[in-house]
């Protein structure tokens, strides 16, 4: 049986284009913060940034070159773009929370939309998802103060 024939692909197309546009943003977001960093920790801190730029714009690659197999046309939208004029390390990272975030949830609708339907769409909703987590989890433990053990997103 050919479990795509239930996948409703405009609903997926819709998804890919929200979490393309959102990974987008990432790139534009990620690489706006590597310039503003200034400090003794530049350099490891700017290095940082700009992989996670770099890994936005793959993620964005990836979504849409899913569209197009799926018969889509990836949109020309970027994501929402806050400038909030706070450029300190921690306000830097709490935005990138919430970024990360909104992303995570859209690879989660992505996942509820093709589950039991398209294999390759499941398994690369739940890749993302598990990817997403772990870079929430790394943003999480530097807002932590040396030896606190307890979750930043707990203190929120």
């Amino acid at each position: 049986m050919n479990m795509t024939q239930t996948l409703d692909k405009n609903v997926a197309i819709q998804v890919l284009n929200r979490i393309l546009e959102l990974e987008l943003a990432g790139v534009v977001r990620y690489t706006h913060y590597a310039l503003m960093v200034y400090g003794y920790n530049r350099i490891p801190i700017v290095g940082w940034l700009n992989a996670q730029a770099d890994e936005s714009l793959l993620h964005a690659r990836q979504a849409g070159e899913l569209i197009t197999s799926l018969g889509g046309h990836p949109s020309l939208g970027i994501g929402p773009l806050l400038e909030t004029y706070r450029h300190d390390i921690g306000d830097i990272l709490r935005e990138s929370l919430a970024h990360e975030g909104e992303a995570l949830q859209a690879y989660y609708d992505l996942l509820n939309c093709a589950q039991d339907h398209d294999v390759r769409l499941e398994e690369y909703a739940r890749t993302m998802i598990a990817e997403e987590q772990t870079h929430l989890d790394e943003v999480d433990k530097m807002l932590r103060a040396p030896g606190q053990t307890r979750a930043a997103t707990e203190d929120a």
